[in-house]
């Protein structure tokens, strides 16, 4: 079983780029973040064509999440989450779907744009409401995947300039303790389960060649519970749709699974 992460950053912008990622890449589930269309925008059709089944919440202009899972995979049709349950959000930020008795989760966090704004606080509100769902749903779904746009930089590794990113957004105490937090769960970055290069990133800032100087971040994330770690055997950031033309800042990563 293989699962992509992956903030497309406009679906109608980038479906072609996701239909032709697909067609190369048939994982059985990908989430996608940052959808900035309304659900009545959503290009069902053309995804059912492809060989996979939609399931998104969107918003115009802004946020918006989905989960496509490959035709043929059993999905638990009753129990489909959207948005935290108990947070009172406007925002489209999460959606989460069983699929074949694994628990997959897309999420956009918040961005929160500085410590110290309304924004931030909001994001810290938002972690603390997604960790306490997120244990409860441990204790119904042992078989768990978290993934999304954290918007979190979990250390110093995943930073491109660590010097340059002191007290920043992203980076910051709050941040990556609430990033902690959930690994204390029992959840695992899948990622850091196995050797990796040095400096890499899944987001590249549009400006100033940061994609070609490799001046990234490493901020979307698959995190596990503990049986999907266990069987976990490899996690990987595919950065060839990056170096497409008009691409998303993010680009995919995912994690396989021996089960």
């Amino acid at each position: 079983m293989r699962i992509t992460t992956w903030n497309v950053n406009s679906l109608k912008v980038r479906l072609g780029h996701v239909l032709e990622w697909l067609a190369a890449n048939p994982v059985d589930a990908l989430c996608l973040q940052e959808l900035k269309l309304t659900d009545d925008k959503f290009p069902v059709a053309e995804i059912a064509a492809a060989g996979y089944r939609s399931f998104f919440i969107g918003q115009k202009t802004y946020n918006g999440v989905a989960i496509l899972v490959r035709d043929g995979l059993e999905i638990d049709e009753v129990d489909i989450t959207r948005n935290i349950p108990g947070f009172d959000d406007p925002q489209q930020r999460l959606i989460a779907v069983t699929v074949s008795g694994v628990r997959v989760i897309s999420a956009y966090f918040p961005n929160g744009q500085a410590p110290g704004t309304e924004k931030f606080a909001y994001k810290l509100e938002w972690l603390a409401a997604l960790e306490k769902w997120i244990a409860a749903e441990l204790t119904r779904h042992p078989r768990l995947a978290l993934t999304g746009d954290f918007n979190i930089a979990p250390d110093d590794r995943d930073v491109h300039d660590p010097a340059k990113w002191v007290g920043q957004n992203l980076v910051s105490p709050e941040e990556r303790g609430a990033f902690m937090r959930l690994i204390d769960l029992g959840l695992s970055d899948s990622f850091r389960q196995f050797d990796q290069a040095e400096k890499s990133f899944s987001w590249w800032d549009y400006r100033m060649f940061a994609f070609r100087r490799n001046a990234g971040l490493r901020i979307d994330h698959v995190l596990l519970s503990e049986p999907l770690a266990k069987a976990c055997t490899a996690c990987e950031i595919d950065k060839t749709p990056r170096a497409l033309e008009q691409p998303s800042d993010h680009t995919p990563v995912t994690a396989t699974f021996d089960i």
